[in-house]
C-alpha cells in the first residue's frame, strides 16, 4: 500500500469546549474541554491513520507548546517527524454555544519561522520514502508565498503525488506552478483565485475543468459546504450536491474530505466511489463539536446511505 507524507507548516494544538452562552465582558464557564493536534496536514494524518493508511506527519514544532504538541500525536499513535523551530507552536479555541447552536472560532496567526527552518522541513519532505505528499494549511511569517509550489516539479520528478490544499497567494502560485496531483480549494478560495463570483456547481465545475485541461493539476476538487462538492478529473467531472446534516462544527471538514479522497484513490478505489468516500467524510467532520474530525463508523454509515 502507497505510503502519505504530510506537511503542516503553521500547526496548532486545537482546544474545544462548551459554553452555555458567549458574551463581552463576562466570565465565561466552560466545559468538556479536548485538546487535539490541528493544522491541515496534521489533521489529514489524523484521518487518513484512521483509515489504515500508511502515513508520517512532519510537521514544525518549537516552545513548551511545541512539545504538548508533539505530546499529543504520540498519544494519538501517529507516526511523525518534528522540525524544531525557534518560536512557539500556536493554540487555537473553538468555542460551541449551546443556547444557540453557534461555533466561535479563534485562530492565531502562529510563529515567525526562519530560513534554515522552514529549508529543513522541505529536505525532510524530499527525503521522505512516501510515494504520496499532502501539503495542507496555511503559510507561517517568514516563508515564501510559493513555497508548496517549489515542492511540485522535485516531487513530480521523483514519480510523487502532490496533494495541495491551501489558499489566497500560495495557491495561486501552486497553479502557476502546476505538477500537482490534486488541488482541494474551497469555493471561496476557488473565487478569489479566479477573481470572479461562481454562481453555481456548474460554473465550478467549467472552472476546475478548465484548470484541468491546461495540465494546472490531474485532479480539482472544490468544496462548497452544506452545497457539496466538484471534482474535475482527466475523464471527466463528478458532482454531489451533500449529505444534508445539523453541523455541530465546521473543524477539519475539509481536511476530513481530502484524507476521505486520498484514502480511496491509495486503496484503489474507482474515483466515483473515492469522491462518494471525501464526501462522507467531509459531512461526518461536522457531525460532532469540537475538533475530532470524522469518526470512520459515521462515515461508513453515510457512504452506505450515498452509494
Amino acid at each position: 500500500m502507497d505510503r502519505v507524507a504530510t506537511l503542516t507548516l503553521n500547526p496548532a494544538i486545537d482546544s474545544a469546549c462548551e459554553a452555555e452562552e458567549v458574551s463581552a465582558t463576562r466570565k465565561i464557564r466552560t466545559h468538556g474541554e479536548r485538546y487535539d493536534p490541528g493544522g491541515g496536514g496534521l489533521n489529514v494524518a489524523r484521518v487518513l491513520h484512521r483509515f489504515g493508511i500508511p502515513v508520517e506527519a512532519i510537521y514544525l514544532s518549537g516552545g513548551p507548546t511545541g512539545a504538548l504538541l508533539d505530546e499529543l500525536l504520540d498519544k494519538a499513535g501517529l507516526p511523525r517527524r518534528a522540525i524544531p523551530i525557534r518560536d512557539h507552536t500556536r493554540m487555537s479555541l473553538a468555542v460551541y454555544e449551546r443556547s444557540t447552536g453557534h461555533e466561535y472560532r479563534f485562530v492565531p496567526e502562529g510563529p515567525l519561522v526562519a530560513e534554515d527552518e522552514w529549508r529543513a522541513l522541505m529536505g525532510a519532505c524530499f527525503a521522505s520514502p512516501a510515494e504520496w505528499v499532502v501539503a495542507s494549511g496555511s503559510l507561517p511569517r517568514g516563508l515564501p508565498d510559493d513555497f508548496w509550489a517549489r515542492l511540485a516539479a522535485p516531487l513530480l520528478a521523483q514519480d510523487r503525488k502532490l496533494v495541495v490544499d491551501t489558499s489566497g497567494a500560495a495557491l495561486a502560485a501552486c497553479f502557476a506552478a502546476g505538477s500537482m496531483y490534486l488541488a482541494k480549494p474551497s469555493v471561496g478560495e476557488f473565487e478569489t483565485f479566479l477573481g470572479r463570483a461562481l454562481r453555481n456547481p456548474g460554473e465550478v465545475a467549467e472552472a476546475a475543468c478548465a484548470l484541468v485541461a491546461a495540465g494546472k493539476a490531474k485532479m480539482i476538487a472544490v468544496t462548497m459546504g452544506e452545497d457539496g462538492a466538484v471534482l474535475a478529473h482527466s475523464g471527466g467531472v463528478l458532482v454531489h450536491s451533500g449529505i444534508k446534516a445539523v453541523a455541530e462544527s465546521t473543524t477539519g471538514a475539509g481536511d476530513s474530505f481530502v484524507g476521505g479522497l486520498v484514502t480511496g484513490l491509495i486503496l484503489g478505489e474507482a474515483i466515483e466511489r473515492a469522491f462518494l468516500r471525501a464526501v462522507a467524510a467531509g459531512t461526518a467532520a461536522v457531525l460532532h463539536p469540537g475538533t475530532d474530525l470524522c469518526r470512520i463508523e459515521d462515515v461508513d454509515r453515510l457512504l452506505l446511505e450515498i452509494a
